[in-house]
C-alpha cells in the first residue's frame, strides 16, 4: 500500500563557492546540513537544507522511499526522494544527503521493508521459533505505486515450512527484482539448537579438567625419572 501521508515540501538553498570539508562544516554550524540534487537529466546542484525536515521524512512511515515536494531556491518545484544520507557515528547527527529528482511517470526500482504479520502456528502449537530472513525486497514501479512496506501473515505457517518472495502480495502495478524463491521466513524446531547449545556447553566444560589433569601427572612422572638414572 503506498503512503499518502502528507509531507512538507523541502526547501534547499543553493550552495556557492568551495565544496569542501570545512565549506561543508560552515553549513552545519549554521544549523542545516549539506546536500546534494541530481537526476532527471539535469545538471547537479549543491544545495543546503534544514536537518529537521528531512529527519521527519527518514522516520516517516515510507522512510527513505517517501517522494516530497523539492523547492531549490531559484528553480522550478520537482519531486525527489532521498536516497544516500550520511549520519555522524558517535551523536548520529545527519551529516550529509543525497537527493534525486524523480519523473512521476517513469519506473523506478526501490528497496522495500517487509513485514510479517501474525503468530506462526508453528510457534504456538509446535514449540518451534520464527526466523525472518528477508527484512527488504527490491521492487520496480511507478514512483506513486511504492508502498511504504508489504505485510506478510505468517499465521497459518508451521513447523519446518517457509514463506518466499513468490508468497508476498503481488499486483500488476509492481514487479519483484531477484530470485522469487528467496526465503522470507521460516518457523524452526527449537530442539536442534537447545542440543547444539548443550554440546558445545559438554565440550567446554570437559577442556579444564583435561588440563588440569595433565599439569597433575607431570610433576609425578619426574620422580621416577631421576630414580632410574640414579
Amino acid at each position: 500500500m503506498a503512503s499518502t501521508s502528507p509531507i512538507e515540501a523541502v526547501v534547499a538553498t543553493p550552495r556557492e563557492g568551495k565544496f569542501n570539508k570545512n565549506a561543508a562544516r560552515r553549513v552545519r554550524v549554521a544549523g542545516k546540513i549539506p546536500a546534494v540534487v541530481y537526476g532527471a537529466g539535469q545538471d547537479s546542484v549543491a544545495v543546503a537544507v534544514d536537518p529537521k525536515v528531512i529527519t521527519r521524512i527518514l522516520h516517516s512511515e515510507s522512510g527513505h522511499n517517501t517522494i516530497f515536494d523539492l523547492n531549490v531556491e531559484g528553480a522550478a518545484v520537482v519531486k525527489a526522494m532521498i536516497v544516500d544520507w550520511q549520519h555522524e557515528p558517535i551523536k548520529g547527527k545527519l551529516l550529509h544527503i543525497d537527493l534525486k529528482r524523480i519523473a512521476m511517470d517513469k519506473m523506478m526500482r526501490v528497496s522495500v521493508p517487509i513485514q510479517l504479520t501474525g503468530i506462526a502456528s508453528g510457534v504456538k502449537t509446535q514449540g518451534g521459533i520464527l526466523e525472518h530472513v528477508l527484512r527488504e525486497v527490491e521492487i520496480e514501479c511507478l514512483p506513486s505505486d511504492i508502498p511504504s512496506h508489504l505485510d506478510v501473515d505468517v499465521s497459518n505457517l508451521a513447523l519446518n515450512e517457509s514463506i518466499h518472495v513468490s508468497d508476498l502480495p503481488h499486483s500488476g502495478s509492481i514487479k519483484f527484482m531477484g530470485d522469487e524463491h528467496a526465503t522470507v521466513a521460516l518457523v524452526t524446531a527449537i530442539r536442534e539448537e537447545a542440543v547444539a547449545e548443550d554440546a558445545a556447553a559438554a565440550t567446554t566444560a570437559a577442556e579444564p579438567e583435561v588440563a588440569k589433569k595433565g599439569k597433575t601427572d607431570a610433576p609425578a612422572a619426574a620422580p621416577a625419572a631421576d630414580a632410574k638414572k640414579k
